[in-house]
């Protein structure tokens, strides 16, 4: 594969495959990679939107932190705001003051829990949304990057401790996206609440981690930083993938483990 290609993992679960993946991936720079937390980032948005009565393209900022699992944590006053009609910003947390319990349990359950809901609702999996968010994920990503001071949620390679989390693991952080590289937004101020989600969130996937690596015998030790690279490689990973090839190729990567 060319060193150029850009990798989103959505086969679950995706977040350790996306870390096996770049693991196996070695002369494709880490920050080629991603795992596919947009479709819960809208999820969150449409929920907001339905409990303001407003339009969920006017939700922006709520952050999936963590795994794309049932310990995710979907965030939705750690910068989040909306815009109101006359186009001012009015931050979330300030419009669901008095609804701050539905904020932390009710729409926290109901993100975590949407794929199995709308499973035990038609009999099928949600895989037309999910398709619509790996497109929307990688437009933004590759394409048309972010708007100035907007941010979506991406499970990346966590090399520098971002927010206090372990390094070395696929992590869904805020993100900013410019030039089709992605940037973890910093300095968001996290309560103690949101801080716990974190850690349970973190753990599981230190725990996936070590389970990956005792399956295909690796060390769990945290992958090196590429970030220049040669101009093809092969990897000893089986992987299922389609690809379009642009300047900048995409791969839409469906591993199993």
């Amino acid at each position: 594969a060319s060193s150029n290609v850009k990798v989103l993992v959505v086969a679950n679960p995706a977040n350790t495959n996306c870390l096996v993946a770049l693991t196996e991936a070695s002369c494709i720079p880490t920050k080629n990679f991603c795992a596919l937390t947009y479709l819960d980032h809208q999820r969150a948005k449409g929920q907001i939107a339905t409990r303001l009565g407003v339009s969920a393209n006017s939700i922006n900022n709520v952050t999936i932190w963590g795994n794309h699992s049932e310990t995710q944590y979907p965030d939705a006053l750690s910068g989040g705001y909306c815009v109101v009609k006359d186009g001012t910003k009015v931050p979330l947390s300030e419009m669901l003051a008095n609804d701050i319990d539905w904020a932390t349990t009710d729409f926290i359950y109901a993100v975590q829990n949407r794929g199995k809901a709308v499973i035990e609702a038609r009999g099928l999996s949600s895989a037309m949304s999910a398709a619509q968010a790996t497109a929307d994920c990688l437009r933004t990503w590759l394409v048309t990057g972010t708007k100035t001071g907007e941010t979506v949620s991406m499970a990346v390679y966590n090399d520098q401790g971002y927010y206090g989390v372990k390094e070395g693991i696929v992590f869904s952080f805020p993100c900013e996206c410019r030039n089709g590289e992605w940037f973890v937004k910093e300095g968001l101020q996290l309560s103690d609440f949101s801080r716990n989600k974190l850690n349970i969130t973190e753990a599981e996937l230190v725990e996936e981690m070590a389970a990956a690596h005792e399956l295909i015998g690796t060390s769990p030790a945290p992958v090196k930083i590429r970030t220049v690279s040669m101009s093809t490689c092969s990897s000893g990973l089986s992987l299922a993938t389609t690809a379009t090839e642009s300047d900048m190729s995409s791969v839409c990567l469906t591993s199993r483990m």
